[in-house]
C-alpha cells in the first residue's frame, strides 16, 4: 500500500473524478460518502452492519467525543478504532460547526474558542493546538483544522475578518502537527461565506500550507440551494488537482451528484440517518414517507432495485407498522436502508465515471428526485 496521504485520480468524466486516497487504515475509493458517527457510532447501526454494506470510512465528531467519553479515555483504549471496534478509516471534524451552532454560549478570540458543555454547562476551551491534540488521542485517519463556520447572514466585513483568523488557526494546526509527524492526515477548510473573492483568498492562503487535502466548509447554513451549487462549481475547479476535495455537511442525493459534477471527492451528512429516524426513506425512484397510510398494506420492498438487508426481508407495510409502534427496530431497518442507499449511489457514481456515463446517471436521479 502507498504512503498515507497518497491521492491518485484514475479517471475523469467531465469534471467528475474517480480516485483513491490512502490512509493508515485502508484505501478510500472516491467519490465517497462518509456516514456520520457523531459519538463513535452511526446511530442504530453496528460496525458489522457498516462492514456488511461496505462503508469505507465513517466520520466522528471531535467536540462530542471530547465531552463524552473524553479523548484521554479513548487514547487509553486504542483510540476510537479500538474503542468502537472499527478497523477502517475515520475522519474527525474539528468542532468548528459546533462552535457555529453554539453561538449564544461561546466566546471567540484569536487564541481559540471558549464554550459551555451542552451536557452540564461546564466551561471548556478549544485552541487550534488543543483540537489537534484531541484528534491525535481519537486516532482518526483524517483530522480537520479548527475553523469558524460563518452563517449565511453575516456581513462581508465579519466574514473577511473570520476567514483571516481561520487561516491563522489552520497554520497553527499544521505547525502543531507538521508533515511527517505520523500517519494521521490533516485537511484545511476553505471559508469566506458567500463572497467568491473571499473564498478564493481563503483557498490561496491555505494552498501555501502543506495539507493532505482541502475542504469546502460553511455551506448548507441556510443559503438557497442554487447559491450553494454555484459556489461549489466556482470553487472546486480552483482547488488543488492532486489533493482530495471534501464538501462538508452537504447532503441530499442531488447535492452529492452536483458536487461530484463540480469535481468534489468526499461528502458527509446526517441526512440519511436523521431522515430514517423520521420515516423518510431514499430510493432509486425518489423519497418515500413510510408513515403514510398508503403503505399500510403494501407488501413491496422500500426499493425494488435495492439489495440491502431491509429491502430483501421486509415490506413497506411492516416498516410502517414498526414506525407507528415506535419500535426500536424501525430506526435500525430504516437507517440500514438509507445508509446503504447512499453508499450504493456513490458506487454507481464511481462506476459511471469509469464508464463515461456520469451525466446519464445524474440525469436519472434528477428525474427521480424532481429537479
Amino acid at each position: 500500500m502507498n504512503k498515507p496521504g497518497t491521492f491518485t485520480v484514475h479517471k475523469k468524466d467531465g469534471s467528475a473524478r474517480r480516485g483513491t486516497l490512502v490512509t493508515a487504515h485502508g484505501e478510500i475509493p472516491t467519490p465517497i460518502f462518509m456516514p456520520v458517527g457523531t459519538q463513535g457510532t452511526v446511530k442504530s447501526l453496528s460496525p458489522g452492519d457498516l462492514v456488511e454494506m461496505d462503508a469505507k470510512i465513517i466520520l466522528g465528531n471531535t467536540y462530542h467525543l471530547y465531552l463524552r467519553p473524553g479523548d484521554d479515555l479513548l487514547a487509553r483504549h486504542g483510540g476510537l478504532h479500538g474503542f468502537s471496534n472499527w478497523d477502517r478509516p475515520i475522519l474527525t471534524d474539528s468542532g468548528g460547526f459546533q462552535v457555529f451552532s453554539l453561538e449564544g454560549i461561546r466566546k471567540l478570540s484569536e487564541k481559540g474558542v471558549e464554550f459551555r458543555s451542552y451536557i452540564d454547562g461546564s466551561k471548556h476551551f478549544f485552541s487550534p493546538e488543543k483540537v489537534i491534540d484531541i484528534q491525535k488521542n481519537i486516532g482518526s485517519d483524517i483530522m480537520m483544522v479548527l475553523d469558524e463556520c460563518v452563517g449565511f447572514k453575516h456581513d462581508r466585513a465579519y466574514t473577511e475578518k473570520s476567514l483571516e483568523m481561520t487561516t491563522r488557526w489552520a497554520k497553527r494546526c499544521r505547525d502543531h502537527y507538521p508533515v511527517g509527524s505520523g500517519d494521521q492526515l490533516m485537511f484545511g477548510i476553505i471559508q469566506g461565506g458567500f463572497h467568491k473573492d473571499l473564498r478564493e483568498r481563503s483557498l490561496e492562503q491555505l494552498r501555501d500550507i502543506p495539507f493532505e487535502g482541502f475542504a469546502i466548509g460553511g455551506l448548507s447554513v441556510g443559503e438557497p440551494i442554487p447559491m450553494m451549487y454555484d459556489l461549489v462549481h466556482h470553487l472546486a475547479p480552483l482547488m488543488p488537482q492532486d489533493k482530495p476535495r471534501y464538501l462538508m455537511g452537504v447532503g441530499t442525493p442531488l447535492d452529492l451528484l452536483e458536487g461530484v459534477s463540480a469535481g468534489v471527492d468526499m461528502f458527509d451528512c446526517v441526512l440519511p440517518t436523521r431522515n430514517a429516524r423520521n420515516g423518510t426513506l431514499f430510493t432509486s425512484q425518489g423519497k418515500i414517507n413510510i408513515k403514510k397510510a398508503t403503505h399500510r398494506e403494501d407488501d413491496s420492498p422500500v426499493d425494488p432495485e435495492c439489495t440491502c438487508y431491509t429491502c430483501r426481508n421486509f415490506s413497506r407495510a411492516y416498516l410502517r407498522h414498526l414506525y407507528h409502534a415506535r419500535e426500536l427496530l424501525s430506526y435500525r431497518l430504516n437507517t440500514y436502508h438509507n445508509v446503504h442507499f447512499y453508499l450504493n449511489l456513490m458506487r454507481e457514481v464511481r462506476e459511471s465515471i469509469e464508464n463515461g456515463t456520469f451525466k446519464q446517471l445524474k440525469a436519472r436521479y434528477e428525474a427521480a428526485y424532481g429537479k
